[in-house]
């Protein structure tokens, strides 16, 4: 047998939609989960048809395709943390919800709303569910300016609304709402709080327009530190760190925007 332990990483379930060209969504969830070190599962609630110039079409799993896939992955292998994308419908939002409400890891909730090109992934009866049913039994929530706006009607103007944005999406229930300045004008700045403490963080703007699949990037790394047992402001400087250097190494990929590169590190 000789002395070789081997041990099990920690484990990360992701619960969204998949990218057909493998540059957002699971498939980038899993491969930042690989990068990080831990043991990526999936629970695929829909599918998209999508490349590098759009999003050309979607599918909803059933909803007891997508409860099946929870109960298999949660009963038996369990999760120290969990992140949810792309839920499309309230049915979704609904039974995800259900299912994490009370398990015990903490939960990132990227609150997908519209696509890189501005393709919109969330059903409007969904944003309703979203805000009363998933984001109260969250851990952290990731939204970007627009879906900031979907969710809370604030709109950002500059740095100085990011804090008004962060306390309108923390009434709505979440431990922690981390809001995405990157498309505001210059240098961009994302806030962290729990109401009480707050940390930004700052990133030189990068030049490169090769950037699909940023935010489940983020989402995903927040929870892949999270279950090698950051807490929370950590596992944000280190996801950070982590989707900067993705995005400086983003390369091109057929005729529009290119994913970001998740696997920088290694080459």
């Amino acid at each position: 047998m000789g002395d070789m332990t081997v041990s099990t990483p920690p484990r990360v379930l992701t619960v969204a939609g998949s990218d057909s060209g493998g540059g957002a969504g699971i498939q980038a969830d899993l491969k930042t989960m690989l990068a990080l070190g831990v043991h990526g599962m999936s629970v695929i609630a829909a599918v998209t048809a999508q490349n590098s110039v759009g999003v050309q079409g979607y599918w909803e799993l059933p909803p007891e395709a997508v409860r099946a896939q929870l109960d298999s992955v949660l009963g038996d292998i369990g999760a120290q943390a969990v992140k949810t994308g792309m839920l499309a419908s309230p049915a979704l939002v609904e039974l995800v919800a259900e299912a994490l409400d009370g398990y015990a890891a903490p939960l990132v909730v990227d609150p997908v709303g519209v696509s890189k090109h501005g393709d919109s992934l969330l059903a409007p009866e969904a944003v309703e569910t979203l805000r009363t049913r998933l984001l109260p039994v969250a851990t952290v929530v990731t939204p970007n300016l627009w879906e900031v706006e979907q969710l809370t009607d604030v709109k950002v103007e500059d740095e100085n609304d990011l804090r008004r944005a962060a306390d309108a999406i923390l009434r709505l229930g979440p431990t922690w709402a981390l809001v995405k300045g990157g498309h505001l004008p210059g240098e961009p700045v994302d806030l962290l709080t729990d109401g009480t403490t707050e940390h930004r963080f700052t990133a030189e703007r990068l030049d490169n327009r090769h950037t699909h699949g940023t935010g489940c990037t983020l989402a995903s790394a927040i929870a892949s530190h999270l279950a090698l047992g950051e807490d929370v402001p950590g596992a944000v400087a280190k996801a950070k760190a982590y989707v900067t250097g993705a995005i400086a190494h983003g390369f091109p990929l057929g005729a529009g925007i290119g994913p970001v590169d998740h696997g920088w590190r290694q080459r």
